[in-house]
């Protein structure tokens, strides 16, 4: 922007503060027959108090008067002093107090308060003025740990109402999240002495959105502050610029202003209200270790001294996710270090760096300001560097509520409350997050992103069929709402040639998934009763013309190629070897093992015994031994050790029904029994949040039921566990139609605690 025209603008806001401040001397003067009355002042409060009057601002005024004036006197002054500037069509926000009256209203309304901490006298007595403004400061600063939440609580209500600067269809300079209401916030906060912030940077950002709506006021010849479509280009043009480019450079601004609130924000919290629970150790507070190089300190996700970011890029996706999952904040010098330090992301990532990267996008709400306080932080270009076409861009559509990168970001929150509904809930989010990916191209952005979002798989480690259909849900995402909207869903023709698109039903699951959590991130419009029916109703009539045909293999099935099938020749009941190694940032665990029922429940407990979380599991038996493959979260296991814990409990000297707690917790698991083409045994497919025991909890129910686990497929995505069991009866045979109905409930049942 230019430096001289914000120079100029800034000079014009004093000017016009100044020539204020001289009107209201003359007509006070008039009134008084004196410029200089004891006991009386008129007084500049908000914007006005700090020399910051925007070409349509109003003036913000008190009379103010010490309890010696007589209130016959004041009454006179004021009506000789209000009418006058009425005259002049001068637009007041005006009030008169009392020295005393203007504490207790500070004391009542923090925006009073916080008016008065700029108060400036303009004209009278100015001991009168240093007085209340002293008093009142003391006030704040003495009851601001009781005081913060009114104004915490009035700024949710506020951004719920105007959206935030950064993201908004049409922001608001003042109102919205970022805006300028958030950095007079800011300037008040500082002043309770809880907190700091770099004030220069603040400051800076604070002008520069004032210079934008001094332009905007001008362009509209009217107090405004919407940054209305219609009026960008005639604001860009003043300051020498692209309607774009200011567009991105006044978001970029709010997003600046927005972070650094948050900062404070989290600092009042950490200040106000210190962890009772946090552990000190002899040397300080001890760090909760959550993942390699991660933990928690103090109410805050750090990275460990030990850690490496330059060997170990993987750790920036450890300590987001742990962030983003537990909805705390990233600790700042834990942000700095990873800018500074951070290694270059290797060509093709592993599977844990990917499994990581599903994490973060899975995590739900908190996904979203990790997201942004990263990307602020320049650590989100290095790792997805088609990121920077869509950043604060602003959508074409009205219907948008949001920039493409906020609501890509949205869509991911959104798709997760389909995730139990799709058999792939990894590339489920992974395409939420790229499905506009291609808008910053020219071209259909559609057919742009797909195979832009294709090769952004295939960098970050997912196989060629994994990629091709993430590209697959880029290049037809808007398919199912277009063809709802402006097709006759009744026609039979429609749901075949949509049929002819999608191929299986899996995909139709993971599109119709992504399809409204586009429009639910989108807005109410976008997913209304209407449009949301349709679209129902479209899938309901493809997945009809499915029926029956092969779908995707999108079960992890068999045991994991690359991986030995051990030789079960000569186990016995009492065998048990047990063998670890390192495997991505956790272990695999072979157990071999006599074959029983219920062994594989008896493992899994003894496993989240050991405080292991188990990320999946493979089994293989030959009716007499039993070999398990399990991907577990701790690397660095001693197999002797574990061996050892693992014998206790399939020998029976440790009950697992007394040593390990399930917490119900999830009350939405989804049981079902799958369908199979050749079935040899009967699949029951459980989805449920991943939490200690679970997979324990599962296998006992199914054992107590008298019935044995052939064998299981169990996955973790995110927090999300998708496990399948191959279920047998006494007889090795698949179970009938009435006993699979019987124990998916009885599953159910044992997940939700419903006995």
């Amino acid at each position: 922007m230019s430096a001289d025209l914000a120079a100029h603008l800034a000079r014009g806001r004093r000017e016009r503060s100044d020539e204020a401040d001289r009107l209201l001397t003359r007509v006070f003067g008039e009134a008084t027959g004196t410029s200089s009355h004891g006991g009386l002042a008129l007084v500049a409060v908000g914007g006005y108090g700090r020399r910051e009057l925007s070409p349509y601002s109003d003036l913000d005024v008190v009379l103010l008067h010490d309890a010696g004036v007589d209130e016959a006197e004041v009454a006179r002054i004021a009506q000789e002093v209000w009418y006058p500037l009425w005259d002049r069509r001068v637009v007041l926000d005006h009030a008169v107090r009392s020295v005393d009256e203007t504490v207790r209203t500070a004391g009542e309304d923090y925006r009073a308060a916080m008016g008065m901490l700029d108060a400036r006298c303009v004209v009278g007595d100015a001991e009168v003025v240093a007085s209340a403004r002293t008093r009142v400061l003391g006030d704040w600063r003495r009851e601001a740990r009781r005081r913060i939440g009114d104004v915490r609580t009035a700024r949710n209500e506020r951004i719920d109402r105007f959206g935030w600067l950064a993201h908004a269809a049409v922001p608001d300079l003042k109102e919205s999240g970022g805006g300028l209401r958030d950095s007079v916030t800011l300037r008040a906060l500082l002043a309770t002495w809880l907190v700091d912030l770099p004030r220069d940077e603040a400051e800076s950002l604070r002008e520069r959105l004032l210079d934008i709506r001094d332009t905007l006021h001008e362009v509209a010849s009217r107090r405004s502050d919407r940054l209305l479509p219609e009026l960008v280009p005639e604001v860009a043009e003043r300051w020498s610029l692209g309607p774009a480019t200011l567009d991105l450079q006044v978001r970029d601004i709010g997003r600046r202003i927005a972070h650094l609130a948050s900062v404070t924000w989290r600092r009042v919290d950490a200040t106000v209200a210190r962890d009772p629970h946090r552990r000190v150790g002899a040397r300080g507070p001890l760090i909760e270790p959550v993942a390699s190089g991660v933990g928690v300190l103090a109410g805050e996700v750090v990275v460990t001294r030990q850690a490496d970011p330059a060997s170990d890029p993987e750790l920036l996706l450890r300590f987001a996710a742990t962030a983003a999952r537990r909805s705390l904040p990233m600790n700042a010098a834990s942000i700095g270090r990873l800018v500074r330090q951070l290694g270059d992301w290797p060509p093709v990532w592993p599977a844990s760096t990917r499994r990581w990267m599903v994490e973060l996008l899975g995590a739900g709400p908190g996904l979203v300001d990790v997201w942004e306080e990263l990307d602020i932080a320049g650590l989100i270009e290095p790792l997805l560097p088609e990121w920077r076409d869509i950043r604060l861009r602003g959508s074409s559509s009205p219907v948008h509520r949001f920039t493409i990168d906020r609501h890509s970001i949205e869509t991911c929150v959104q798709v997760m409350r389909s995730s139990r509904e799709v058999a792939r809930p990894d590339l489920l989010v992974v395409a939420a997050l790229l499905h506009d990916i291609g808008k910053g191209r020219a071209g259909d952005h559609s057919e742009v992103g797909a195979p832009m979002a294709k090769a952004i798989c295939r960098r970050w480690g997912f196989d060629a069929v994994e990629s091709t259909m993430v590209g697959r849900l880029v290049r037809w995402h808007l398919l199912l709402p277009t063809v709802a909207t402006r097709r006759d869903i009744e026609d039979p023709q429609t749901a075949a040639n949509v049929a002819e698109i999608v191929r299986t039903s899996s995909f139709l699951d993971l599109l119709a998934a992504l399809t409204a959590g586009d429009a639910l991130a989108t807005s109410d419009q976008a997913w209304s009763r209407w449009r949301r029916g349709l679209v129902e109703g479209l899938v309901g009539k493809v997945r009809a013309v499915l029926a029956g045909a092969p779908d995707d293999d999108l079960v992890s099935a068999g045991w994991p190629s690359g991986t030995p099938l051990p030789d079960l020749l000569g186990v016995g009941p009492t065998t048990l070897a047990v063998s670890t190694e390192n495997h991505h940032d956790g272990s695999l665990v072979l157990v071999v093992c006599g074959d029983r029922t219920g062994v594989l429940g008896d493992l899994a407990g003894a496993m989240s015994l050991a405080g292991l979380s188990i990320r999946s599991v493979r089994v293989a038996s030959d009716g007499a031994g039993a070999a398990t493959l399990w991907e577990v979260s701790r690397p660095d296991l001693d197999a002797r050790v574990l061996r050892e814990r693992l014998r206790a409990v399939v020998d029976g000297s440790v009950d697992l029904a007394r040593r390990l707690t399930f917490d119900p917790g999830d009350t939405r698991p989804r049981v079902t029994v799958l369908e199979a083409m050749e079935q040899t045994a009967t699949l029951l497919e459980v989805r449920a949040t991943d939490r200690r025991a679970l997979l324990w909890v599962v296998c006992r129910a199914i054992t107590a039921a008298g019935y044995g686990i052939r064998s299981a497929h169990t996955d973790t995505y995110g927090d999300e566990a998708r496990d399948v069991f191959y279920v047998v009866d006494r007889s090795s045979r698949p179970l009938t139609a009435e006993a699979a109905e019987s124990l998916r409930t009885r599953v159910t049942a044992a997940l939700t605690g419903d006995r």
